[in-house]
């Protein structure tokens, strides 16, 4: 089971933007710097945020802030919203069972939906747990507060 790095560093890029707000112009840049990211990919993460309603990009004085208050981005919203799961699922199957093994012939059949009820409560999680929490962690791990 992987999801990927995406996930974690959409979730920094928002701590960060909501922890600078008020001392730094946060660009994208400034963001990959914090990341310690290529610039490329914070763009290309940044862009996924932006396309769920997330994050607001301008060119102008105030570049990069939240589109939503941080108690209502969930950590099931920036999976989401970095396509951290295909349609497929969180779990993939191997492509070519055996048909001819009893096994190989009924697998999908014996784990598809026991799997799909463990990425469900993972979801249902997901949801449970608001940005708002990350960053009043984070505040607390730095000293500072608000």
């Amino acid at each position: 089971m992987h999801i990927t790095s995406k996930f974690t560093i959409a979730a920094h890029i928002i701590a960060a933007i909501d922890y600078f707000k008020d001392s730094e112009k946060v660009t994208s840049n400034f963001l990959a710097g914090s990341v310690g990211a290529n610039p490329v990919i914070v763009r290309n993460v940044m862009g996924n945020l932006k396309e769920a309603g997330i994050i607001a990009i301008s060119q102008g004085k105030s570049g990069i802030s939240l589109a939503k208050e941080l108690d209502e981005i969930t950590f099931y919203d920036v999976y989401k919203a970095v396509d951290c799961v295909d349609d497929e699922g969180l779990f993939h199957f191997h492509e070519n069972p055996n048909i001819n093994c009893p096994v190989g012939r009924n697998i999908h059949s014996a784990m598809d939906e026991k799997l799909q009820r463990v990425q469900s409560i993972m979801e249902n999680e997901l949801s449970c747990i608001t940005m708002a929490d990350v960053v009043a962690d984070v505040r607390k791990a730095a000293g500072s507060v608000g």
